[in-house]
């Protein structure tokens, strides 16, 4: 071999090798990216297992947390609705309590009454040179137009009341209307005035006082505004009317305690009622 084919063998050699070099060290740079790829990965994946774990925990805490806030307002609520009770009881025994002192004060005025009805008693004298005289006679003060005498008046409220209603139970309507009539004008702040002023009107309608009934029935709804015999009241006057062939009038009744009490046995009556008018 000359010196120009090995010349020319060396330049053929390094062309080649030339090229595999530049392969080589590409190949090996790509390698090396992807193991820090792989590394950049891993620690991806590491964090974001790190950052479950938190915020797992964290949800955890909250679920904690908004247990413990039910069980603190269900505390809350029940104790809310403890105090609740127990005001409604003790508000209870304060009503409980006022009527037991109005109902010691109109024992108290009864008595006042009877005092002042006994020092106003006159005692007619016995002339001792008048051998023919009568015997002293005790004359009282004036008999109440509305009915009594003073011992009446002296009587206790219930007692004054329940006399009324015995009469009214017993069919005597006119002694049951003085009677009630008595102990509302005597003892006008009692508790009962409403249920005296109610059979009045009853006393008067079971007797065919019709007009004196409605009126009466008013004098429960305009004075007692919050009576629990509202309802019987109005329905009471209806019927009153409807007997005075005031039919309107009647309508008009029975429709307010429909609108107004539809649950109570008044609105029953009332709707009966209307039907018998001709309502649908």
């Amino acid at each position: 071999m000359n010196i120009r084919t090995l010349a020319l063998s060396l330049a053929v050699l390094s062309a080649t090798a030339l090229p595999a070099l530049a392969a080589d060290k590409e190949q090996r740079q790509m390698m090396a990216d992807l193991r820090i790829l792989q590394e950049q990965s891993q620690q991806m994946q590491n964090l974001l297992a790190s950052l479950g774990e938190a915020l797992k925990a964290v949800n955890q805490r909250l679920d904690d947390q908004a247990d413990a806030d039910k069980r603190a307002l269900a505390d809350e609520k029940l104790a809310i609705d403890n105090l609740a009770n127990d005001l409604r009881v003790l508000r209870e025994k304060v009503d409980d309590t006022g009527v037991r002192v109005g109902s010691v004060g109109q024992e108290l005025d009864a008595l006042r009454q009877s005092v002042t009805a006994l020092t106003t008693m006159r005692v007619t004298p016995v002339e001792p040179d008048a051998p023919d005289s009568a015997p002293a006679v005790a004359t009282t003060a004036p008999v109440s137009p509305v009915g009594g005498s003073a011992a009446a008046v002296g009587a206790s409220p219930q007692k004054l009341l329940d006399g009324a209603m015995a009469d009214y139970y017993g069919g005597q309507y006119d002694l049951a209307v003085l009677g009630l009539e008595s102990y509302i004008k005597t003892f006008p702040q009692s508790t009962q005035a409403d249920f005296a002023q109610y059979h009045i009107g009853m006393s008067l309608f079971n007797d065919a006082k019709y007009d004196r009934a409605v009126d009466a029935f008013g004098s429960v709804i305009t004075t007692y505004p919050r009576s629990s015999l509202l309802p019987d009241s109005y329905v009471k006057m209806g019927v009153a009317y409807k007997n005075l062939k005031q039919n309107a009038k009647a309508k008009e009744a029975f429709d307010y305690v429909i609108k107004n009490y539809p649950d109570s046995t008044a609105a029953t009556i009332g709707r009966q009622q209307l039907e018998g008018l001709g309502r649908p």
